[in-house]
C-alpha cells in the first residue's frame, strides 16, 4: 500500500477523532468525569497525530510570512494558529481542572475558562477544517456561509446548549449514609455553630420537582437536599456541631434555575437584605458558613444574616460551593460586611465534588485540632 495514501487516511481518521472526541468532552454532564478525562487524553494524542502529520504543511505556514498570501489563505493561515495556541492553552487547563489523571497540577484550575477555551476550540476547529474544503470549493460564496453557519452553531452549543443540558439534564443521586456516616472527630476548636444557606427551603420548588440542577441540589436517598446542607451534615456528623439554616421570611425565589439567577442579579445590583429567620450566634465561638457562589460572591439572604448577627471577636470559617473556581470577591465581601470578625478561607468545592468531600472537611479539622 502506498505510504502517502496510508498516512492521509491516518490523518483523516484522526481529524475526525478529533472533532467528534471535542463534541463528547462538551457534553461531560453525560459521560461523567473519568470518562470526561480519558476522552481529552484521546483528543490531544488526536491532536499530536495531526500536527505531526501537517508538520510540514505548518512549518511552511511560518516560513512564509514575507511571501504575498491571498486573503483566504491568510484568514486559514490566522485561524490555524489561533487554534493551535487555544489548543495548548486548552490542555493546561484540562490538566487544572483535572481530578482524576492530573490531581497535583494545581495551575490554570478555572472551570469556566476551560469551558470557554473548549467552546473556542471547537469553533475554530469547525472554521480551520472549513476553509481547507473553501480553497477547493468553486462556489466560494456558498462554501463562505456554510463556514459560517457551522461556526454559529459549534459556538451557541459551546455557550448556550452545554450549560442548558448540564442545567436541566444533570441529575446527582447519593446514598446519604455512605457519603455523610463515618469516622468521629473528637473536636477541641471551642462551640462551633454551622450555618448554611441553600435553594431549598428558599425556593417555591413544584411539588414533583427532582434533582436536574446538579450545581445545587441532589436526591440523598430519593429525598431533595441541597449540597451546602449535605456538606453541613458532613461537619456535623464528624464533630457534633450544631447546625442552623438561613431561611427567608419573605417572598421566595422562583422555582426556575435561570429565573433565580436573574432574581439573585436583580438583588445583588440593589444591595437588598431579604428577610430572615433570626439566628442566635451568642452562644458560639466560631461560625462555619457554608454557602454558594452566586455570581460571584454571598447569596444577599447571607449578608443579611452577616449583617443581623453579633459577630464581632468570633471567627468565621468559610466554605464556598461553586461552578468555577475559587472564593470569588465573597471572602472580601464578607470581610467588609463583619470587619470585626476574624474571616478564614477554609475550602471552595467545586459542585460535582461535593458528595465525596467528607474526608476533605475531616482533614482540615483534624489541622486545627492539631494546631490547638
Amino acid at each position: 500500500m502506498d505510504r502517502g495514501k496510508t498516512v492521509k487516511r491516518i490523518g483523516i481518521a484522526a481529524d475526525i477523532l478529533m472533532y467528534l472526541l471535542l463534541t463528547a468532552q462538551l457534553l461531560c454532564v453525560f459521560v461523567g468525569v473519568t470518562v470526561h478525562e480519558f476522552l481529552g487524553m484521546g483528543f490531544f494524542a488526536c491532536l499530536v497525530c495531526h500536527i505531526v502529520i501537517k508538520r510540514k504543511v505548518i512549518l511552511a505556514m511560518f516560513r512564509k510570512r514575507s511571501t504575498k498570501r491571498s486573503g483566504a489563505r491568510l484568514f486559514s493561515d490566522t485561524v490555524t494558529v489561533l487554534l493551535l495556541l487555544c489548543c495548548v492553552t486548552l490542555m493546561l487547563s484540562s490538566m487544572g481542572v483535572s481530578r482524576i489523571i492530573f490531581p497535583w497540577f494545581r495551575y490554570v484550575q478555572s472551570v469556566s475558562l476551560h469551558r470557554y477555551l473548549a467552546c473556542a476550540a471547537l469553533t475554530l476547529a469547525v472554521i480551520h477544517g472549513g476553509m481547507r474544503g473553501y480553497m477547493r470549493a468553486k462556489k466560494k460564496k456558498r462554501a463562505g456561509v456554510l463556514i459560517a453557519l457551522g461556526a454559529v452553531a459549534a459556538l451557541s452549543f459551546g455557550l448556550f446548549g452545554v450549560p442548558y443540558l448540564d442545567r436541566h439534564f444533570k441529575k446527582v443521586e447519593i446514598d446519604y449514609a455512605g457519603k455523610v456516616s463515618g469516622d468521629k472527630l473528637d473536636w477541641q476548636g471551642g462551640r462551633t455553630l454551622t450555618v448554611y444557606f441553600t435553594r431549598l427551603g428558599n425556593t417555591d420548588f413544584e411539588a414533583d420537582v427532582d434533582a436536574v440542577s446538579g450545581a445545587s441540589l441532589l436526591l440523598a436517598d430519593g429525598r431533595l437536599m441541597g449540597n451546602t446542607q449535605l456538606l453541613a451534615d458532613m461537619l456535623c456528623d464528624i464533630a457534633g456541631f450544631d447546625k442552623t439554616a438561613i431561611t427567608l421570611t419573605g417572598k421566595k425565589y422562583p422555582s426556575s434555575y435561570a429565573s433565580t439567577v436573574f432574581a439573585a442579579s436583580e438583588e445583588i445590583k440593589s444591595n437588598a437584605r431579604p428577610p430572615i429567620e433570626p439566628i442566635d450566634t451568642s452562644d458560639c465561638d466560631q461560625i462555619i458558613l457554608v454557602y454558594p457562589l452566586w455570581w460571584g460572591t454571598v447569596p444577599n439572604p447571607v449578608a443579611t444574616f452577616l449583617e443581623q448577627s453579633s459577630l464581632g471577636g468570633k471567627k468565621i470559617y468559610l466554605i464556598a460551593t461553586q461552578g468555577s473556581y475559587g472564593f470569588g470577591s465573597s471572602a472580601d465581601d464578607i470581610r467588609e460586611l463583619v470587619p470585626d470578625a476574624e474571616v478564614e478561607e477554609v475550602m471552595s468545592i467545586y459542585c460535582d465534588d461535593i458528595p465525596d468531600s467528607r474526608q476533605r472537611l475531616k482533614d482540615w479539622l483534624e489541622s486545627i485540632n492539631t494546631a490547638k
